[in-house]
Order: structure tokens, then sequence, then C-alpha cells
């Protein structure tokens, strides 16, 4: 069974604030891992139907970069939202890095854009029709 999903954030506020407020996640649990001098997030969608996000930062990281889009080994994550215009509105207004404006890959097709996280990770964002 797939259980989580963990990117590495260099600051674990941010994300946070991101995720809930502008993806609709839920922050589900908070802790510190002394063992190696992190800390992680877990977070959900409200229903807990899909996958569980872990945000870790490690506090003795010293460098923190997303590499070129070549060259990045982990492409993207992908969330649902109800309403495109709305969620890239929103994003707008809190000067979010919209990498892809909205597109459909066949006329039926789900509506597609992609956004960058706070640390630069590539977020794909769906409205199904």
């Amino acid at each position: 069974m797939f259980v989580h999903v963990s990117i590495r954030t260099s600051d674990i506020d941010r994300p946070i604030d991101f995720y809930t407020r502008l993806l609709g996640l839920t922050l589900v649990s908070r802790r510190e891992i002394p063992q190696n001098d992190a800390e992680i997030a877990f977070l959900r969608d409200p229903k807990a139907e899909g996958c569980t996000l872990e945000l870790t930062f490690y506090r003795k990281q010293k460098r923190f970069s997303q590499p070129e889009y070549e060259d990045r080994l982990f492409d993207h994550l992908a969330f649902e939202v109800k309403d495109m215009a709305k969620t890239i509105a929103a994003m707008r207004r809190e000067n979010v890095t919209i990498t892809d404006e909205p597109f459909k890959l066949s006329p039926t097709g789900p509506l597609i854009a992609f956004v960058e996280d706070p640390d630069g990770t590539l977020i794909a964002l769906i409205e199904r029709p």
C-alpha cells in the first residue's frame, strides 16, 4: 500500500501555509525528529481520500536548491481543483510562480496548469470536466 510522499523544504512554516491555505490540505501532525535534527509535518485533504504529503525540514542541510527543470528526478505533485480560474487567481495574488498557464491535452480532457510551491516543487493543478 502506498502511504505518503515526502518532499524536503527549506522552511517548515511557508509550505504548511501554502498547502493548507491555497490547496486546501489539513495539517494532520507536526513533530520534531531529534535523531537527525529535523522537523516533519503531515498534510492530507480534509476528507482523507488522497495521498498524505510529508514535508521534511532538515535543519543542518546547508544547500537547498531545485535543479533546472531538465535535470530534476522528481517531476511533480498533482492536485485536483474544483475551479481552475479561482485557484490560479488566488495564486497570482500570492505571487506564486505559474510555470504553465491552464491548458487542455484534448478538447474533452481536464484543464491542467503547473505552479511551484515556495521551494520550487512543481505542482500540477487539474480541473476535471
